[in-house]
């Protein structure tokens, strides 16, 4: 006898996103990474939970953040769905929306503040990382201004790139150098372009894999998606640059493929997704999350980066890995919200914001003197 599926709770869901569109990026032919694209991904995950049953308001923050939170005052929802990403250079506040909803007493999917801040900057985490023994990249170092260069005996080839990036900002054709004169170049212009210090670590010349990760008390891994470099030009580095991420005129977009499930060796395999999950965790990701990890020249894996609240569009990225696993979409999103309301550990409810009656706005005072209830 068949088993009847179990009916979900419907939900309140604010589905949060930053609509601030004053981006120091600037926009290239071709480059899917605008504001319309998040938009029409906004509107895809709307409909995707609304689909499930649950109630969906989609709140944008631009500038006004008392706006907002009026807003959730009135709306109450049960769970936040953390969409926010910084879109200017240099900018840590997704952790500080993060902490900011927290704050407010209202659960929120993804990973908590702290672990969005570390997975920003990229050598705190890598540093964390190596201090938990997870292989890390060689001569992993942070250049703060170019004289720093000559405190470090360094081995080429090596690759530089911002050290508070996400998304591939950044990594050009020129972010793998093989001369000091190169470090030098690439290093000044890292500084000066996004007012960051320069990330330099030795380049591997491994296969990469992009390691999806869902769920909070228990995680899943999903197959290992590879990213295949092979059809690149000579000249043009296998790297993950913005290019090959965004911009889908140039060669790298066009000449770079994911393949996903990836072909590797079952013992490998096991030693890349142990190894995502110890990252994963010792940063503090929760929820859903992906651990970009390229091999060296013996084979072993070592980590990249930890991102903690990666793209979560249908068809692509997570969502692609999720299929593989027989996951689908909407069911894909419906475990980010239930590992919201599993944790993180060690998280106190402890709302500090909570309005007073009457300063709510009309008509919401007496619905917000209390905190939202986790659903059962």
């Amino acid at each position: 006898m068949e088993k009847k599926k179990k009916r979900l709770k419907r939900l309140r869901v604010a589905l949060a996103y930053n609509s601030y569109e004053e981006s120091q990026h600037e926009a290239v032919p071709g480059d899917s990474s605008s504001g319309h694209d998040l938009r029409v991904m906004i509107r895809r995950m709307a409909r995707t939970l609304r689909g499930l049953g649950h109630d969906v308001s989609v709140l944008h923050l631009a500038d006004d953040l008392t706006k907002l939170q009026r807003k959730l005052n009135s709306i109450r929802p049960h769970v936040v769905f953390n969409q926010y990403d910084d879109v200017v250079h240099g900018a840590l506040y997704e952790m500080r929306f993060a902490a900011f909803i927290r704050m407010l007493g209202y659960p929120i999917t993804g990973s908590p503040a702290l672990a969005l801040g570390l997975s920003r900057d990229k050598y705190m985490a890598l540093s964390l990382m190596k201090g938990a023994g997870i292989p890390i990249p060689p001569e992993t170092t942070l250049l703060e201004k170019v004289s720093d260069i000559d405190r470090h005996k360094l081995h080429f080839p090596l690759i530089v790139h911002p050290g508070q990036e996400h998304a591939g900002i950044g990594m050009e054709r020129d972010s793998v150098v093989h001369s000091k004169k190169a470090l030098i170049e690439k290093t000044r212009e890292i500084i000066r372009s996004y007012q960051q210090p320069a990330l330099v670590q030795g380049f591997l010349p491994g296969r990469e894999f992009n390691v999806g990760i869902l769920g909070g008390r228990r995680l899943q891994v999903m197959p290992l998606a590879e990213v295949d470099y092979s059809r690149l030009p000579e000249g043009i580095p296998p790297i993950m640059s913005y290019a090959a991420k965004w911009v889908e005129t140039s060669i790298e977009f066009k000449r770079t493929r994911v393949i996903c499930p990836a072909q590797v060796e079952p013992k490998l395999a096991k030693l890349i997704s142990d190894t995502a999950v110890k990252a994963f965790r010792t940063i503090g990701g929760w929820g859903y999350g992906r651990v970009d990890i390229r091999l060296d020249e013996m084979g072993l894996p070592h980590v990249l980066e930890v991102n903690c609240n990666p793209c979560l569009d249908e068809g692509i990225g997570l969502a692609r890995s999720a299929e593989q696993a027989g996951i689908s979409y909407p069911e894909l999103m419906q475990a980010v919200i239930k590992a919201a309301f599993e944790g993180p550990p060690y998280d106190i409810h402890l709302p500090i914001f909570i309005p007073k009656p009457g300063a709510a706005g009309r008509g919401s005072a007496s619905r917000s003197r209390q905190p939202v209830k986790r659903p059962v």
